[in-house]
């Protein structure tokens, strides 16, 4: 008796009706067919389980005739009647649902148990970094706010995003640093700067008021008061001055300007004093186009040069202001008769109130404001390799 007869005396009786009751029989791994009173036809199960509830689905226990080595066997079963009184019994194995399900678990076992160890691992590790990373961030804030600025983060060779992040924090104690010891620096220099006036004008004073017998006395000691006060003030002037320009603030009043125009205007605005100290002022403009600037700030800078240049140029000489193309960039040149400033001094004429020459007048701020500006406009400050000359080079020309 095999599976085939079975179905194809099904197919004999009635397919279309069995079908109807049964429709899974060409897939189940029991299938028999059985009188009325329960005496096997064809299939490939002995007898009608013992106890089976009628038609419909249970779980029993079956004798199998083509199962070798198994006298019985758990299945799921269903019972239906054909139109012609006979009782087909079909049913699926259920050692087969258990093999597979016991597939499925190793399957999780090998597979998903090792992942999720893993991914466990991987977690914990970095978690751990992470830990690390944020532990040294917190360190180096607790330093920072304890005043100590040279600690820095540990950025890597090959940086992720975190690398990244501590790099920007570096750079920024890096400018925090730099701001820092200026302001230190600035401090320093205008308690040494003004120690010397104000000591002066309070002698002044003092004597002043002991000697003063008469009212023209008084007054002149009043006006000797009062330029020492303006110097003063004009020292404080030019430090919040050039404090405003550090700050990049007035970059947002950049606008095209035509820098042979302001440079004729700087000029025009010495000439009177050039004049009044025989000096030859002399103009040579050639039209550079349009530069990104701040008009009132670009003419100070070449102001500032023109007033170096006479202040330290001999007596009698003459002052030169050009303006030219040198490639791409626009150079603005003070030239003099002086012997222009030593090669050991460059890098300190910029520096706040440094003088080179303490016998001449001023308090060192002007070589540092003209620094302040060429730096917000993106300029360099450029002094010649020989000869008095000072130059202001502008990128990014226009025509």
């Amino acid at each position: 008796m095999t599976l085939a007869s079975v179905t194809q005396r099904i197919d004999v009786i009635d397919q279309h009706e069995a079908v109807e009751h049964c429709d899974d029989i060409h897939r189940d791994r029991f299938l028999a067919l059985f009188a009325r009173d329960g005496t096997l036809i064809d299939g490939n199960v002995a007898r009608l389980p013992a106890g089976a509830p009628g038609p419909g689905s249970f779980v029993a226990t079956v004798e199998p005739t083509e199962l070798p080595g198994k006298d019985s066997d758990v299945a799921r079963l269903r019972l239906c009647g054909m139109p012609d009184g006979t009782q087909l019994l079909t049913g699926l194995d259920l050692d087969d649902a258990e093999e597979a399900l016991r597939v499925v678990e190793r399957s999780l076992i090998f597979g998903l148990i090792p992942g999720l160890l893993l991914a466990i691992g991987f977690g914990l590790v970095a978690g751990r970094r992470a830990a690390t990373q944020v532990d040294a961030v917190r360190g180096l804030t607790e330093r920072v706010v304890a005043g100590d600025l040279e600690g820095r983060l540990p950025v890597g060779d090959r940086p992720d995003s975190f690398g990244l992040l501590c790099a920007h924090i570096n750079a920024m104690l890096d400018r925090i640093q730099s701001l820092v010891v200026d302001v230190r620096g600035v401090g320093d220099d205008i308690a040494h700067q003004l120690r010397t006036p104000l000591t002066r004008l309070r002698a002044r004073l003092e004597r002043g008021l002991r000697e003063a017998n008469d009212i023209n006395s008084f007054q002149a000691t009043a006006d000797a008061a009062l330029e020492e006060i303006d110097q003063l003030l004009g020292i404080v002037a030019a430090l919040l001055r050039i404090r405003e320009l550090e700050d990049h603030a007035r970059r947002s009043r950049f606008a095209p300007v035509d820098l042979a125009k302001l440079a004729e205007d700087a000029c025009e605005l010495h000439r009177p004093t050039a004049e009044d100290r025989g000096i030859d002022l002399t103009c040579v403009i050639e039209p550079v186009g349009l530069v990104e600037g701040d008009a009132s700030l670009l003419i100070e800078a070449m102001s500032n040069l023109i007033d170096n240049a006479m202040k330290f140029g001999p007596s009698g000489g003459r002052v030169t202001l050009s303006l030219a193309h040198e490639g791409p960039f626009a150079v603005a040149t003070v030239t003099d008769d002086g012997p222009g400033v030593p090669l050991a001094e460059r890098s300190l004429v910029t520096q706040r109130f440094y003088r080179g020459r303490y016998d001449c007048e001023g308090a060192g701020l002007g070589l540092s404001l003209v620094k302040a500006i060429a730096d917000l406009h993106g300029f360099t400050l450029r002094f010649a390799e020989r000869g008095s000359a000072v130059s202001l080079v502008g990128p990014n020309s226009q025509d």
